[in-house]
């Protein structure tokens, strides 16, 4: 995948796993809340490997 689709896929995790967050303390379920909070930790690991990529690029482009 390109920086760009890991960044993109990264934010759309975290806003998925906020809202299921939320709608799982709406709901009073547990499980819907565990599942939101490690969504949204996926999605920041994505982030954090589309700006690793990012910066990678940018190294080897002025190589």
């Amino acid at each position: 995948m390109s920086s760009t689709t890991d960044k993109i896929k990264g934010a759309a995790n975290e806003a998925l796993g906020k809202a299921k967050q939320g709608i799982g303390d709406v709901t009073n379920n547990d499980k819907l809340k565990a599942e939101g909070a490690a969504q949204e930790l996926k999605g920041k690991a994505q982030g954090t490997v589309g700006d690793a990529k990012s910066a990678v690029k940018s190294a080897t482009d002025k190589l």
